[in-house]
């Protein structure tokens, strides 16, 4: 999902009681991150879980380099 971040995958998960979404990156071998999960109510993605996730990466990405 190139709008969130590059390495960011998403996964669409269809129940019965509503469709749900995770954005996630799984491209550091030390561990596979979850961005965020939240529930679809409508087509279009709203723009603010779309700044969270970005929020959320730029935040992974800062922590990690601070590890170093």
């Amino acid at each position: 999902m190139p709008a969130v971040g590059p390495g960011v995958n998403e996964i669409r998960i269809w129940e019965g009681c509503g469709t749900y979404r995770v954005l996630y990156v799984a491209k550091f071998e030390e561990a596979i991150y979850v961005l965020h999960v939240f529930e679809k109510r409508s087509q279009k993605t709203p723009e603010s879980h779309m700044q969270l996730a970005k929020g959320r990466y730029a935040d992974l990405l800062r922590w990690r380099k601070e590890q170093r």
